[in-house]
Formats: C-alpha cells, structure tokens, sequence
C-alpha cells in the first residue's frame, strides 16, 4: 500500500465513530443543515507572535465531504463563501472521499491566484525533519491571511487534552498560530462541538505523516 499524497483519504463511517468525544452523533447531525451550524471560530488578531484569522466555519453535510468543508472553511478567512457542493465536483470527491491534497490544492489556487498554494508531503520516516518546515508554511500562509488545509489520518491530541482519531483519514483547516507557530489553531468540520482546538506543531506534523498539507 502506498503511503504518500496519492493515498486515499476517505474519513470513513468507522473513521467518525472511532472519534473521541461523541464525533459520530453530531457529524451525523450536522448533515441536515450545516448552513445552520455556521459560526465564527477564532477573532483574527496580531502580537507577540501570534495570530489568528476570522473563520466563518461550516460543518461538513456528510461522512465524506472533509475534503471540500476543509477547502472551504479556509477560503472562507479571504471572506470567499464557496458551495461545498460545487468544490466536491472540482475535487472530484466521492463516497471514498478526495483522493488527495493534491485535489485539494488547485481548487485553492482557483480561487487565490495561479501557485499561491502548493503542496507538501510529509513522509513518516522524516517527519522529524518536516516539523520546522511545517511550523514556517503555516506561519507565512496565515500571516498572509490564508489558512493551510492539512490531510491527516490516525489520532491526535489538542492542547486540551482531547483525542482526535480519525483512523480514516480527514482533512482540516490550520487557521492561527501563536508562540510564532509552535501551536496551531484547527478548525475541524467534522464535528460542530469541536469546531475549533490547538494542537503542537510537532504532533500536528505526526498526524499528517504519509500525507500533505497544502499551504
């Protein structure tokens, strides 16, 4: 099986009910009036090495459109209100998901300009090496007022202390930063309750293993 940006990344039906903290039901939910659930995530603000952008977020309408939600939620900082439908179709997302970051990132560029985004991958035997890099795309990308969309798979734990498992595979958004990208600000659509959350840079990196992120 290959484990590189081609890979598959479907967030499974298993994948949502394997999430910590009850993913199953409300992504579930959401599936009737996403629109609905729509809210500010995190207020865009500048100091001491931090920031954060303005997010009008929206919850994915189904088990397997992460990949287009995830597109959207981030164009949505550039004040872009894109219909997820319409990025699914261009990303050519199905039932098993999309493909890869690499569907992802020319849809961005569709709608930012010709090679503002670009797609790195990380491979799990150098993630070590990944992080800094990782650490410097999303703090230019988000001081530049554009978010990063990351394709991650397996389980991950926020600051807080919640898990986040998607053994699947998922895609989110990297909004913010602060202690100048050491943490990172998420936003998820995957569950509406947990529309937002930071995590370390460094495990960040570890969930995108064998994947990318576009930023």
């Amino acid at each position: 099986m290959r484990t590189d940006l081609i890979r598959k990344t479907a967030l499974t039906v298993a994948g949502i009910a394997a999430t910590a903290g009850g993913i199953a039901g409300p992504a579930i939910a959401a599936q009737a009036a996403p629109a609905e659930r729509a809210a500010q995530v995190v207020v865009d603000r500048k100091s001491h090495g931090e920031r954060e952008l303005d997010v009008r977020y929206e919850a994915q309408p189904n088990f397997y459109f992460c990949g287009p939600a995830a597109a959207r939620n981030a164009l949505s900082v550039q004040g872009k209100n894109i219909d997820v439908d319409t990025m699914a179709q261009e990303m050519g997302t199905t039932e098993a998901g999309t493909n890869s970051i690499n569907d992802i990132t020319p849809v961005l560029n569709k709608e930012t300009g010709k090679d503002v985004y670009k797609s790195t991958e990380i491979p799990v035997d150098k993630v070590g090496d990944k992080v800094d890099k990782l650490r410097a795309d999303i703090v230019r990308a988000v001081d530049d007022g554009r978010a990063v969309v990351a394709n991650i798979a397996g389980t991950a734990t926020d600051t807080d202390g919640t898990v986040h498992s998607f053994e699947g595979g998922h895609y989110i958004s990297v909004v913010g930063y602060r202690d100048d990208g050491k943490i990172v600000t998420i936003a998820d659509s995957a569950n509406p309750d947990q529309a937002a959350y930071r995590m370390d840079v460094d495990a960040l990196a570890h969930w995108i293993a064998s994947r990318g992120y576009s930023s």
